[in-house]
């Protein structure tokens, strides 16, 4: 997702420049055909660095969902080949990376990246070279201010607005349960910051009182001061932007001064599955609320057959939400390319995917002319160690919502 780091304005500027040495090839797992050259999509992916993680779980979802495509004879009668590239999370190797797999690699067609630190300069390459760029994980809404015509996000919303089920649900409670206090103690990040921002807009709004209130930079691991100033301010609902790391230390410090506000929410972390309640204690994870894009248990189309492709492939178990994420922005590309009937103009399938909605295994998606999608995030609350989707409740895969034993 939707997770980011701080963007420098000097770092910013150095991504638009073609420089530097691309990262290794991570090579491309279609087969091809006797009488047909495969359609090779590039991608540069976060495998070491920062963002490992989910940057891991993005090339799983683009090779499931090039393994389902080929085993139904491929797109446009030909085998799809993915050829992924590891641009260690850092912006001047993914800026290289696009260039060289366009340029050397002579890729037909891209795939975007993971987090909008990488995502903003790989898609300036996308976009002079007026490639299509659908990226699973980059909702800053920054990405989408820019008149690009070649990109789009295949999530719900943009990041300011995934927190916008969640508000609707605290502001819609009885009096008597709704907080009255708030704190919003975030990472540093453009897309952890503004889905905070968005939530406490909302609450400022209604009249719940922001108590604390700060940032930290990434390098940041040790949050004793932080929890112990949250502990002070004693909000009634705590607000936490972070990734995933941060996150689990920041629960972690949580419990160690002993505090448990009546409502916690989570950006990131908590969507990362078993990683998270290993991360943080199984007991710690009970009531926590995260917005999320998918979930596996979901009746949207298609859903069960990535699920059972995945556990063919990696192993039994739930595939991490960015697994979905990056099968769903492939899905997006493979829907155009089946609606148009080619891909030599790249700039008619953007305008295709703008004038109309595509189905994918989060749901059905459809964006604006910026390229920013039109959709609401579900909500996912961890109960008895699980995590459920709560709202909204059409998409519930538990009827009950629990709350936080202050003290606990």
């Amino acid at each position: 997702m939707r997770r980011l780091r701080w963007l420098a304005p000097a770092l910013a500027a150095t991504a638009l420049v073609a420089a530097g040495c691309g990262g290794s090839d991570s090579g491309g797992g279609g087969s091809t055909t006797a009488t047909k050259t495969p359609i090779k999509i590039g991608a540069s992916l976060p495998l070491t660095g920062d963002f490992s993680e989910p940057g891991k779980a993005a090339q799983q979802g683009y090779r499931v969902w090039e393994k389902m495509v080929n085993g139904q004879g491929g797109l446009l009668g030909r085998k799809v080949q993915i050829v992924v590239r590891d641009d260690a999370s850092d912006q001047n190797t993914v800026v290289a990376d696009y260039n060289a797999l366009i340029s050397r690699q002579k890729v037909d067609m891209l795939l975007g990246t993971f987090s909008s630190l990488l995502n903003l300069p790989a898609s300036t390459v996308a976009e002079r070279n007026r490639k299509l760029y659908v990226e699973p994980a980059g909702g800053a809404p920054e990405i989408f201010t820019r008149g690009y015509k070649h990109i789009f996000f295949a999530q719900q919303a943009t990041a300011d607005h995934q927190g916008d089920v969640f508000a609707d649900y605290i502001l819609k409670l009885p009096p008597d349960q709704r907080p009255k206090t708030a704190a919003y103690p975030s990472l540093d990040d453009p897309f952890a910051l503004p889905v905070l921002n968005g939530i406490r807009e909302k609450f400022e709004k209604a009249g719940i009182k922001t108590v604390y209130r700060t940032k930290y930079a990434n390098e940041n691991t040790n949050f004793d001061s932080i929890a112990n100033a949250v502990k002070a301010a004693k909000p009634d609902v705590l607000m936490h932007g972070a990734t995933f790391a941060d996150g689990v230390n920041f629960v972690r410090a949580l419990d160690k001064v002993g505090f448990t506000p009546k409502y916690f929410f989570q950006t990131s972390a908590p969507s990362f599955a078993d990683q998270y309640s290993k991360g943080v204690g199984v007991q710690n994870t009970e009531g926590t609320f995260y917005a999320v894009s998918w979930d596996a248990k979901a009746k949207t189309p298609g859903n069960d057959q990535f699920v059972k492709q995945f556990n063919a492939m990696y192993g039994a178990g739930e595939p991490a939400e960015d697994a979905a994420d990056a099968f769903a922005a492939a899905q997006v590309m493979q829907a155009a390319v089946k609606a148009v009937g080619g891909i030599d103009d790249q700039t008619k399938l953007a305008d295709w995917i703008r004038g109309h909605s595509v189905n994918t295994i989060l749901g059905p998606l459809k964006w604006d002319k910026t390229g920013a999608p039109q959709g609401q995030f579900l909500i996912g609350q961890w109960q008895n160690g699980k995590s459920q989707i709560v709202l909204p409740k059409s998409a519930a895969t538990s009827q009950t919502i629990v709350q936080k034993t202050p003290g606990a």
